[in-house]
């Protein structure tokens, strides 16, 4: 079974979006980049992301990864179960890729796969 592995909150000022998330968690993030800023809750991932106006979610709309063992696998049973491709598997550093896909009523879902 998947799990939730990662909620990704896409924003339109990371700066001002890191300083809410931490006085929220009460917690620093474990990183901080220019296109990415993420706290670790419970083992949940939480990551703060710049909104691209021309990608898939707009500021204010998060992003839930699904944790999946075969990438390529889980993005092909989401289109075989009607959703449309928004995002191709993409290697995003650290060993990790991502992929998302958009349901019926517009919301974008990703994938995410961590190597061991």
């Amino acid at each position: 079974m998947n799990t939730i592995a990662t909620l990704v909150q896409n924003v339109s000022d990371l700066d001002a979006a890191t300083t809410l998330w931490r006085a929220l968690l009460d917690t620093e993030p474990h990183t901080t980049t220019p296109y990415y800023v993420g706290f670790n809750v419970g083992g949940l991932e939480i990551g703060l992301a710049p909104a691209n106006p021309a990608g898939p979610a707009a500021p204010g709309a998060p992003v839930p990864f699904a944790g999946v063992e075969d990438i390529e696998a889980g993005v092909a049973a989401l289109l075989a179960a009607g959703a449309t491709l928004a995002q191709a598997p993409t290697a995003v550093g650290g060993g990790t890729t991502i992929a998302t896909v958009t349901d019926a009523d517009g919301a974008t879902l990703g994938l995410i796969h961590r190597q061991a």
